[in-house]
């Protein structure tokens, strides 16, 4: 009986992905300053010759691949629509509400009957209504309205 071993790490092939991931960091690296042209180009046609993944990552190995990936214009890019939906549907909400609030909250308050009650004193609406004073005899007690 004979049995099948698992390749090693160091012998798995690399596909078209692979060699288009290892492409876009060296441009990365390229357009933020790490690599310059030349070496950019050598490593560049290294990348679609490669057969394996460890020949795609000793491409690699001497970026600062974790600073590429948080710079990526793309990354930054999104992240920033992202932040602007984020906005929007906060907003929306917010103007529902204050839509939901209003719409409960004119009626109880008779759309006018209730801010101007509280717009306006009494004594300036009905003039004749607070001139009237209480009767209050000479014992403190209330005798009614004169």
């Amino acid at each position: 009986m004979s049995t099948m071993t698992a390749p090693a790490a160091t012998s798995v092939r690399a596909g078209d992905r692979d060699r288009e991931r290892t492409a876009n960091l060296l441009g990365q690296a390229l357009a933020q300053g790490y690599l310059a042209m030349d070496e950019y180009e050598s490593r560049l046609q290294a990348t679609f010759a490669a057969h394996t993944t460890a020949e795609l990552r000793r491409l690699v190995t001497d970026l600062p691949l974790a600073h590429l990936r948080r710079n990526d214009p793309q990354r930054q890019a999104a992240r920033r629509r992202a932040a602007q939906l984020g906005v929007r549907i906060h907003l929306g909400a917010y103007l529902a509400m204050v839509v939901i609030v209003l719409t409960v909250w004119l009626p109880i308050l008779g759309a006018g009957i209730g801010l101007a009650s509280h717009a306006i004193p009494v004594r300036v609406a009905v003039p004749g209504l607070c001139h009237a004073r209480p009767a209050i005899d000479r014992r403190g007690q209330f005798g009614g309205i004169r």
